[in-house]
């Protein structure tokens, strides 16, 4: 969800190899071109894909327009140079713990992919911009399915630089199903879900959701130019994206107002937060790190200050590799506008757009996060860090049942199956068990619990790429799909097409619904035989017991 898993640092190496980079134009007849209004936007081809790179889809959102709701593009005019790096918005990079044992550190350091180096873009505020990605053969009369990634990374980095769907685009050319992958940028940690009373009472929050919802009305007006159908939209996310793409389905009421037809997350589903309001320490914090205490309207404050000023307040707050791992200041919350009440209570609510999804989990999602808190040693220390940081407004007492559900015995911890082995601190396995399935397994779940009878849903679970002490961490299943065509790629793109995943190539095998009695999903597997189908009930009843909580209290 939440973090800056190896996927993304990763990609800064696949990225020298995938990215649509532009040639030069000598000797070359002419780069590609799509007409959007008045305009021509000029882009890329390599290989087998045409890239059109960062087209501004809203306003940029400075000066006064920052902290406010994206405000559309009008229309474009003149030439627009489409094949460069998109700018990405202002990124908040969670730093790694270095004074964690040093099994743990060393484990991360493979994890986190510390010494490869990042991937090349330019940061700005002036941000909200799209990529559109099309096979080199494409034109405007095709009427192709579009994939829209909403990339992750825990709401405070990420973009579409670092998340290229060249791959995707070429194997769907190969299957014979060929799509459109498009990705937009969104606004990112204090400029994008920033908490408090005074951002409620506005009507601001959630502002990165808001900046999706206008990328996909983009895609609406214009994807057609480009050969894509705006009425063959699915959505995916990895992690924050995942949690985004699930997002996007409850607000409104459940109106998707015709922008998606499909959904597919890796590692996210409607969060078990609270109300925005809950966050006002941490608003409270930033306009005191930003000078702006003082100020009679301190949200109007936050929009006169330098960007750099407002980044580093929002560095002063707790990250995902600290003490409360998955309990972040930067979730989605409701915010009375674009999530009128708790995501889970819309879910109960019936409050969903009625559309096909898939929704899937690496096997060990909470290993990376419960590194953060590898002194918690004693059984008050774990109690009291559950309270604090994820049931704080529930009686303590009456989570006696979540600590006995999540005992402090590593072999019914995370990584799954490991025995005794990889507690690479006192409670590591029993806090990687419990902040996993309560902020992805158990959302995961319940999501399909409440859905899977309304509509068509599909589950997978990935048990490939193990990192030592870690397991199959969070992320491990997204970038191999992304990046190298995999048999989950096949999946996607035949879901993309025909609203079923099933039938997409001879590297697939029958996937079932999901359905609360059976509970099959699709198993990733390293080895001879790399997909089954398995049962979805590892830790049925803490997980049920965890979302009880999480839906009477939420964090």
């Amino acid at each position: 969800m939440f973090s800056r898993p190896f996927l993304f640092v990763q990609l800064a190496v696949v990225l020298g190899v995938v990215s649509a980079v532009p040639s030069s134009t000598s000797g070359v007849p002419s780069l590609p071109t799509v007409k959007l209004d008045q305009a021509t936007v000029v882009g890329s081809t390599n290989g087998l894909v045409t890239s059109f790179m960062g087209i501004p889809f809203a306003e940029a959102p400075v000066g006064d327009l920052r902290l406010r709701l994206p405000k559309p593009v009008s229309g474009y005019n003149g030439t627009i140079n489409a094949t460069q790096p998109a700018t990405q918005c202002i990124q908040l990079i969670p730093p790694l713990r270095t004074d964690m044992p040093a099994e743990m550190l060393k484990d991360m350091e493979t994890y986190v992919g510390i010494s490869a180096s990042s991937a090349p873009a330019s940061q700005s505020e002036d941000c909200l911009n799209i990529n559109v990605q099309i096979p080199v053969q494409a034109t405007p009369a095709d009427n192709l399915p579009v994939i829209v990634l909403i990339f992750g990374g825990g709401f405070t980095e990420g973009s579409t630089t670092q998340m290229p769907g060249d791959a995707v685009v070429a194997r769907s050319v190969q299957l014979g199903k060929p799509v459109i992958f498009v990705a937009m940028n969104y606004r990112l940690h204090a400029f994008g879900f920033l908490g408090g009373k005074e951002v409620k009472e506005e009507g601001v929050g959630n502002l990165g959701l808001h900046d999706q919802r206008e990328g996909l009305r983009w895609v609406q007006k214009h994807i057609s130019a480009f050969g894509g159908d705006p009425t063959k939209v699915t959505i995916w996310g990895p992690s924050s994206g995942a949690i985004s793409a699930a997002l996007q389905m409850v607000t409104n009421g459940g109106d998707n107002e015709g922008l998606f037809r499909g959904a597919v997350m890796n590692a996210g589903s409607p969060i078990p937060t609270g109300d925005i309001t809950e966050q006002q320490q941490y608003y409270d914090q930033i306009v005191e790190h930003a000078g702006c205490s003082n100020a009679t309207d301190t949200l109007e404050c936050l929009r006169t200050v330098p960007p750099q000023t407002v980044s580093a307040a929002a560095a002063t707050l707790p990250n995902l590799f600290e003490y409360p791992g998955l309990a972040t200041p930067w979730a989605p919350r409701a915010d009375g506008v674009f999530l009128t009440a708790p995501p889970q209570h819309l879910v109960q609510a019936g409050q969903v757009a009625k559309i096909p999804f898939i929704s899937g989990d690496a096997l060990d999602e909470g290993t990376v996060f419960a590194t953060g808190s590898f002194n918690v040693s004693t059984e008050e220390q774990f109690r009291d860090y559950v309270h604090e940081f994820f049931f704080s407004h529930a009686p303590k007492e009456l989570l006696t049942p979540i600590f006995e559900l999540y005992p402090n015995d590593p072999a019914q911890g995370s990584p799954v199956g490991t025995g005794d082995a990889d507690q690479l601190a006192p409670m590591y396995k029993r806090m990687a068990a419990f902040q996993g399935d309560a902020i992805f397994q158990g959302p995961r779940r319940f999501f399909l619990d409440q859905r899977s009878s309304e509509q068509p849903t599909w589950s997978f679970i990935s048990k490939r790429g193990s990192i030592p002490g870690l397991g199959y961490a969070h992320g491990s299943d997204f970038l191999p799909a992304l990046v190298s065509g995999n048999e989950l790629t096949d999946y996607i793109v035949q879901f993309a097409t025909h609203l079923d995943p099933n039938g997409a190539s001879n590297k697939t095998i029958s996937w079932p619904k999901y359905d609360s009695d059976s509970r099959q999903v699709l198993t990733l597997l390293d080895g001879d035989v790399p997909l089954k189908i398995e049962t979805d009930d590892l830790r049925l009843l803490p997980m049920q017991g965890v979302t009880a909580i999480s839906l009477a209290s939420p964090l």
